[in-house]
C-alpha cells in the first residue's frame, strides 16, 4: 500500500490526461508535436527543482532569478548584435556567471530562513522580477546605454517588451533534422536535455549527491558528521539557477522571441507542478519524476482549452483549468505530504 501512495499523484493525472484527450477530440500528431515543443522549452526547468528538494529546501521557486539571468544574458547579446553561434554561445556563458552569482546570494538568503525555504525563494523570485524589471523599464536608455538603440521604446528610455531572438531559432535546424507529430524540429535539443538529466543524475550519486542527500535527511547529523551544511545547501541552490538559467536559454531558443518583462513568469509554477505530476513529494524528487511529470502535465495543459470548449462550449473555461491545475497539483501534492508526515509520526 505505501509503495503506491508515491503513485497517487501521477495516476490521478494519467486519468485526467485521457479523459481531456477523449473530450478535446484531437489528433494524436497534434498532441506529439506540442509534447515535443514543450519537453525541449520545459524539460531542463523540471531538473533544476531536484537538487533543492534532496537538500531539504523544498520547491526552489527562485528559479526564476536563473531564467532572469537568461533574460539579461540574451538580451545584452541581442543588443550587442552578435551572430548566430558566437551570440548563443556569448549568452550561455553570460547566463552561468550571472547564475553563479545570484545562486550565490539566494543560498545565503535561504540559510537564513532554514525551515522556510520555499516561501522565502518565491519572495525572492518576486523581488528579483521587480528589480529587473525596474533595470530594464527605467535604467536602459537613462544609465544604461544600449549599442543598438532600436531595442528601445520610442520614447529613448526602457527596453520593448518583446525583442526578435528569430536568429536563433535556427541555430540547429538542419541538424539531425526529425519531425514528431505536426512539428518540424531536431533531436539536438533532446540530446540536450537527456545529456543534462544524466549529468543531474550522476551528481545525485556522486559524493556531493550523498553529501546533499544527507543533509535533506538529517541536517543535526550531517553536522555532527563535519559536513559543511550551509556550503552543501547553498552548491544546490547555485546548481539549481544555473540548470534554470539553461533552461531559459533553450525557451528562447526555441520560441525565436525574447519577452523581456514577462518570459519568466509562472514559470517555477509550472515547473513545480510538473514536476509534482510526475510523483515527487517537496522531501523527495528525482530524473524519473521530471520526465513523467513533464509528459503528464502538459499533455493535460494542451487539451484542456480545446476539452472546455467541447463540454462546455466556452474555451474560456479550459484557460482557467490550465490555472486551476497547476495550483491545485500543488495544493494537492501538500495534502499528500502533510497526510504522509502525519501517518510518519504516528509509527514513531
Amino acid at each position: 500500500m505505501k509503495r503506491y501512495k508515491d503513485y497517487y499523484v501521477p495516476m490521478f493525472f494519467l486519468i485526467l490526461s485521457m479523459g481531456g484527450i477523449i473530450a478535446a477530440r484531437v489528433s494524436g500528431n497534434f498532441i506529439l508535436g506540442e509534447l515535443y515543443s514543450r519537453f525541449v522549452r520545459n524539460g531542463i526547468f523540471l531538473l533544476a527543482l531536484i537538487l533543492p528538494i534532496m537538500a531539504g529546501m523544498g520547491i526552489n521557486f527562485s528559479i526564476t532569478i536563473g531564467a532572469i539571468a537568461a533574460q539579461i544574458s540574451m538580451l545584452i547579446v541581442i543588443d550587442i548584435g552578435l551572430t548566430q553561434v558566437w551570440g548563443f554561445i556569448t549568452a550561455t556563458i553570460f547566463s552561468i556567471i550571472l547564475s553563479i552569482a545570484f545562486g550565490n546570494i539566494i543560498g545565503d538568503i535561504l540559510n537564513r530562513a532554514k525551515g522556510k525555504e520555499m516561501i522565502a525563494s518565491m519572495v525572492i523570485g518576486f523581488l528579483g522580477t521587480n528589480i529587473y524589471q525596474l533595470i530594464f523599464m527605467v535604467g536602459y536608455g537613462t544609465i544604461i546605454k544600449p549599442f543598438n538603440k532600436e531595442i528601445l521604446l520610442t520614447r529613448g528610455i526602457g527596453v520593448k517588451s518583446m525583442l526578435d531572438a528569430g536568429i536563433y531559432r535556427d541555430l540547429y535546424k538542419n541538424i539531425l533534422p526529425i519531425k514528431i507529430g505536426d512539428v518540424e524540429g531536431s533531436l539536438i535539443p533532446i540530446i540536450i536535455i537527456i545529456l543534462v538529466g544524466t549529468i543531474v543524475y550522476f551528481i545525485t550519486k556522486s559524493k556531493i549527491g550523498y553529501h546533499i542527500r544527507a543533509v535533506g535527511e538529517n541536517m543535526i547529523l550531517a553536522e555532527k558528521l563535519g559536513m559543511d551544511v550551509n556550503k552543501i545547501r547553498k552548491t544546490s541552490i547555485i546548481l539549481s539557477t544555473i540548470l534554470a538559467s539553461l533552461a531559459q536559454l533553450m525557451f528562447i531558443q526555441n520560441l525565436g522571441v525574447l519577452n523581456v518583462y514577462t518570459g519568466h513568469l509562472n514559470l517555477d509554477i509550472f515547473s513545480a507542478a510538473a514536476l509534482l505530476a510526475g510523483g515527487a513529494t517537496f522531501k523527495k524528487a528525482n530524473i524519473k519524476n521530471a520526465f513523467i511529470g513533464i509528459f503528464l502535465f502538459h499533455t493535460l495543459f494542451i487539451v484542456s482549452p480545446l476539452a472546455g470548449q467541447n463540454i462546455f462550449k466556452n474555451p474560456a473555461l479550459g484557460e482557467y483549468f490550465r490555472s486551476f491545475i497547476a495550483y491545485g497539483t500543488i495544493v494537492f501534492a501538500l495534502m499528500i505530504n502533510l497526510k504522509n508526515v502525519k501517518e510518519k509520526s504516528r509509527q514513531n
